[in-house]
């Protein structure tokens, strides 16, 4: 991919700073001229235009008014929103607690239909198992100097929501690398269970399950951060601080196009069932 995550989240808001220079520059005003109209100093007029601020509401409405371009401030709004909505801080997603973020965007997983997950280093969430959650999100909890450690009932939730993997006239194919069949980020019961758990799970008719073996000759992609696409409408990536929703269409096809050459270095099957039970001997 040409550009990483969060450098789509800056172009994002770089496009809409452009907007408004735009429209600045389509009426004929000066820097100066607009800070005055709009009742704020030209250092932020300049800082908006650079993308260096992200502009309210407030802000777009009199920068459209200034530029007698009232009809196009709701539209710049929602495209500002957009912007800001693709790139979270964990610390921001994690401030209510871990349980509260099992929660976040419920009306996404009802609303799709095809679920494809790409992980390198942890099984994917929809296919955890709570002692493996448990593991993964008490890791999480401390690396965020949570005060409050409330990662078993997240991981209780996290199960809770994943019985979508269950429901009718939806579909889930999970890439996973092997090495995450062998990262130890719980004790080896938890391990082995999680590990049992998948070669049920990847049995089920309406789940796709592929390991990329790690003696993979030759690979057209190397590992990649996390990434889950919803349909053909959003791409969810996980980094270290933050999480960063794609929307772009042509960004979009980028993600899917590495997903199904990842998808076609994964083993299915027996093969796939093979690699999981050397995992579990592994464990002894």
């Amino acid at each position: 991919m040409a550009t990483s995550p969060s450098s789509s989240a800056q172009a994002a808001r770089e496009r809409v700073a452009r907007r408004l220079r735009d429209l600045r520059a389509d009426a004929g005003l000066t820097g100066t001229e607009l800070a005055r109209r709009c009742g704020w100093t030209h250092p932020k007029t300049s800082r908006l235009e650079n993308a260096r601020t992200p502009p309210t509401p407030d802000d777009i409405r009199r920068w459209c008014s200034a530029c007698d371009a009232d009809a196009q401030a709701d539209e710049i709004i929602a495209q500002s929103r957009d912007a800001e909505s693709m790139y979270t801080e964990w610390r921001t997603h994690v401030r209510a607690g871990l349980k509260a973020l099992q929660g976040k965007d419920p009306h996404l997983f009802r609303d799709t239909t095809l679920f494809r997950v790409y992980s390198a280093s942890l099984v994917p969430g929809l296919l955890q198992t709570e002692g493996y959650a448990a593991g993964v999100l008490e890791i999480s909890a401390r690396f965020h100097d949570l005060q409050v450690d409330d990662s078993a009932d997240a991981a209780r939730a996290r199960v809770e929501r994943s019985r979508i993997i269950h429901e009718a006239g939806r579909r889930f194919v999970f890439v996973i690398e092997e090495a995450a069949l062998h990262y130890r980020v719980c004790d080896a019961d938890a391990m082995a269970a999680q590990l049992g758990f998948l070669l049920t799970a990847g049995a089920l008719p309406q789940v796709s399950l592929g390991v990329i073996p790690m003696a993979t000759a030759a690979r057209e992609q190397w590992p990649r951060e996390t990434f889950h696409v919803y349909d053909d409408r959003l791409v969810s990536i996980e980094l270290v601080s933050a999480r960063v929703r794609i929307t772009q269409p042509f960004e979009i096809a980028l993600y899917l196009k590495s997903f199904e050459q990842l998808r076609s270095a994964a083993v299915y099957g027996a093969e796939s069932r093979a690699l999981i039970l050397r995992a579990i001997e592994a464990l002894q």
